[in-house]
């Protein structure tokens, strides 16, 4: 799963959805960093201050963000995780390793659309005969980069069974 930055990229990589999009995976031990930020009604508050702050941990690590994954686990109106993938462990930091069989979908537009997406999943998963277990967002650019593609991609990515 590969997304290359192009050479006239903002910040964020110009996301590939054929590379993700209606696929099964499994991870094992997959490296992440974890942090938290305060949410109102779910929307992050300081959501680029703490990409910042990951951003930092992972530069002064010499480490890489695989694939620019990073996940968000809304685990309350109030309070969402982040979970950046990272290559190797970074001092200092929640290192987190997430192991399981997932599987994911991508959507385009609005936020406001997510309570839709979720049902989709879960009737994508139903459909498969799985269970969703957890789910995670994944949004894939900055809103200044979503602009600029013409794209506001999110992917779900559930664990199964």
């Amino acid at each position: 799963m590969d997304n290359n930055i192009t050479d006239n990229t903002i910040c964020c990589p110009k996301f590939k959805p054929k590379n993700w999009d209606q696929k099964e995976f499994e991870w094992q031990d997959k490296k992440f960093i974890k942090d938290s930020t305060k949410t109102f009604m779910y929307m992050p508050l300081n959501f680029g201050a703490l990409m910042k702050r990951l951003q930092t941990k992972v530069d002064k690590a010499d480490a890489s963000t695989p694939d620019w994954l990073c996940l968000s686990d809304h685990i309350s109106k109030w309070k969402m995780d982040v979970y950046l993938a990272v290559d190797k462990e970074i001092e200092d930091t929640d290192n987190v390793a997430i192991s399981g069989i997932f599987i994911c979908k991508v959507y385009d537009g609005s936020y406001q659309d997510t309570s839709k997406w979720r049902k989709d999943l879960a009737a994508y998963a139903k459909g498969k005969d799985y269970k969703l277990k957890k789910t995670y967002m994944w949004y894939t650019t900055c809103p200044k980069c979503a602009k600029k593609y013409g794209h506001n991609y999110t992917a779900i990515i559930g664990q199964i069974n």
